[in-house]
Order: C-alpha cells, then structure tokens, then sequence
C-alpha cells in the first residue's frame, strides 16, 4: 500500500524533440484521417488545467489514462477497447504513428481516446493536478549512446513534473527490451522521492500486465533475442 506524500509543483520547462517527427509518406487514407479525424480527436490544451473533461469532450468525468509514446497505436487501441469506461489520452510526435492510430480508431469504431501530437512536456505542462489514474511508457527510444542518454524520457525533472499530475495510489507502467535503459529508469525511480518500486517475486518484472496485447516493438526485441522487462512503480 502506497503511504501519503506531498510534493511541491515544479514548472515543467519545455524541452528540445529528439528523433524524427515523420517517416515514409503517408497513404491516401491516413493523410484524408489526418485531416478530417485528427482535429476532431486532439487534446485542447488552452483548457485542459481548468475544463479537463470538457476540454477532452468527454461527457463525464471518468477516469483517465495516459500512454506517452504509443508508436503505432496498438496497445492504445487494445486497452481502449477493453476498457470503454476510461478515458485515454495518447501522446506521440511521430507523424506515421498518430496516423495508424487513427485508422485503428475508425476501424474497431472507438470513442474514448484524445491524441496530443507533440512533445509530452507541453502536455504534462497543462493538465490538473492529481487527474491522471495510470501512465504506461512503452518502449521509449533508448538513445543507447553515452553522449545521448541526456535525451532519454526518464530522468528526475521528467519523473518529479509526472508525479505532479498521477493521483496517489495510481501506476506507472515501464516497459522495455533494454538492460541498461531499465537500470537507467530503477536508479531514478529508486532515488525519487514520488514512486515506489516494491517487487514481491521475478513475475512482477518478466511477465507482461494482464490482458498484455504486446506491441510490435516488443515483436521486434523476441525476434533480436532480448527479453523485455515490465516494471510498475506506485505514486506515493
């Protein structure tokens, strides 16, 4: 059980995009999506801190999940489904990811996922306090050079500004096929004083989460040989 903390509200200062921002050129379908679904489903962050729900549009106030980095769409998409009770918002830079994405919303006809197609920082930025109930990062680019690890996601600014918007109680979900990234993301979780990492046996790192869909990153990593690791940490 997660014991109470309060923290102080840092300003989450807005940081540089790292990686691309488009791939191969998108079909006729994903770019007419991009046109006419993607400013029907986009996060409004001009009142999003004070008109959450409303500013989503969404009718109720339901809880809410957040997957930074949801490549192409396909846990998003899963989860979604599984749950038509949560409110999702995805965040993705990458042009061809929002753009899958989209075509899994209009084929399986969901309704419960926003899209903010930018950095995280600006969206993190501008949510309430306490309003998310779980975040899942997924396979975030590893930057496996020494000189840039500085770009990675998870570092102490990035954790501490996250742990602002996640209610008490609620889950972060960390998953990735690399050794040193996972080490790099346990010191920092371990040293912040926002989470708790509190394993009871291997399952809980080796094992995916329940009705885990996979993703074709995950995919990628079993084919190469490398064995992903799941970790949860708790909002204190």
């Amino acid at each position: 059980m997660c014991r109470p903390f309060s923290m102080t509200t840092t300003d989450y200062r807005k940081t540089s995009f790292y990686g691309r921002r488009k791939g191969k050129s998108l079909r006729a379908r994903q770019a007419s999506l991009q046109q006419s679904m993607l400013p029907n489903v986009r996060v409004e962050l001009s009142t999003l801190r004070s008109e959450m729900m409303a500013s989503l549009g969404f009718e109720k106030a339901n809880p809410v999940w957040l997957e930074i980095g949801f490549g192409g769409g396909e846990h998003l998409a899963s989860e979604a489904k599984l749950h038509p009770e949560i409110c999702f918002i995805g965040c993705e830079p990458f042009v061809n990811g929002v753009a899958k994405l989209l075509g899994l919303i209009e084929q399986q006809g969901i309704t419960n996922i926003r899209v903010h197609d930018e950095e995280v920082a600006d969206l993190i930025a501008n949510l309430p306090d306490d309003s998310i109930e779980q975040v899942s990062i997924l396979y975030p680019d590893p930057w496996p050079k020494t000189r840039h690890k500085k770009r990675r996601l998870i570092s102490t600014e990035f954790l501490a500004n996250l742990a602002r918007v996640m209610k008490p109680g609620s889950e972060l979900r960390f998953a990735t096929d690399i050794d040193d990234y996972a080490g790099w993301t346990l010191s920092r979780i371990l040293e912040s004083p926002h989470f708790l990492w509190n394993p009871v046996s291997l399952s809980d790192w080796e094992k995916p989460w329940r009705n885990w869909p996979g993703t074709r990153f995950e995919d990628k990593a079993f084919r190469e040989g490398r064995n992903p690791v799941y970790l949860t940490f708790c909002r204190l």
